[in-house]
């Protein structure tokens, strides 16, 4: 899962980010508003954590923007300001929470564990299913049946998206700013590798479920089709 987090203190940035990696999330940092927008309107990210006070553009206006634009990614609201106006302007904009400086780091990660779960497309993802595979988040584990080998985190980031969009096509735009980020250097090459990395762990782990190449668009996680005599 990927997040963003737009804070303008810099200290207080890195040890979010540093926060959301240790709970086994991938994080990206912007430290004003502007470019928050611009990375939150990618739509790769899982949860926003937004700051309101920033330079170039206020949270509030970051969270305006990006609601007209119709993106209704989950947003966790940060400020040094408790007044009860505040937190009802942030809410009445489209903020899904509202958590007030200082905070305790176990309230924020239970504020991201409660939206995710509104997301059905994210309930449940410490272990995911499909096709009889079996992927568990805490060790990176894919299984089926009694057969099991262990993701590297590109791997099992990719083959959680394919499993959480599961029959749908996802191009290699669309993994390759989810995985890698939206400022990232990797290429097509990079997905093709990893791609094939996880289908020779399919076929050592003889899963019935396969990664299908859609020609000029990307890959479908899907399940194998038995054949009719």
């Amino acid at each position: 899962m990927r997040i963003l987090v737009v804070e303008d203190e810099t200290r207080l940035a890195a040890t979010l980010q540093d926060l959301m990696e240790l709970n086994g999330y991938t994080a990206d940092v912007c430290h004003d508003g502007e470019e928050g927008l611009d990375n939150a309107l990618s739509g790769i990210y899982d949860v926003i954590i937004l700051d309101v006070m920033l330079p170039r553009m206020d949270g509030f206006t970051v969270l305006r923007r990006l609601r007209e634009e119709g993106n209704a990614t989950p947003v966790l609201m940060l400020t040094a300001r408790s007044e009860t106006s505040d937190k009802v302007e942030g809410l009445d904009r489209g903020a899904d929470y509202y958590l007030t400086k200082p905070f305790e780091p176990k309230e924020l990660l239970a504020c991201i564990r409660a939206l995710t779960r509104r997301q059905p497309e994210l309930r449940n993802t410490d272990v995911l299913e499909f096709g009889g595979l079996r992927l568990e988040k805490n060790s990176f584990t894919l299984s089926c049946g009694g057969r099991s080998v262990r993701l590297s985190r590109k791997e099992f980031d990719i083959c959680e998206l394919l499993m959480l969009n599961r029959n749908l096509v996802l191009t290699k735009e669309s993994l390759l700013l989810k995985i890698w980020g939206y400022e990232s250097d990797a290429e097509d090459n990079n997905v093709e590798v990893y791609i094939s990395f996880l289908r020779k762990k399919l076929a050592h782990i003889q899963a019935k479920a396969r990664i299908r190449t859609i020609r000029m668009v990307g890959y479908c996680l899907e399940e194998a089709k038995e054949e009719t005599e």
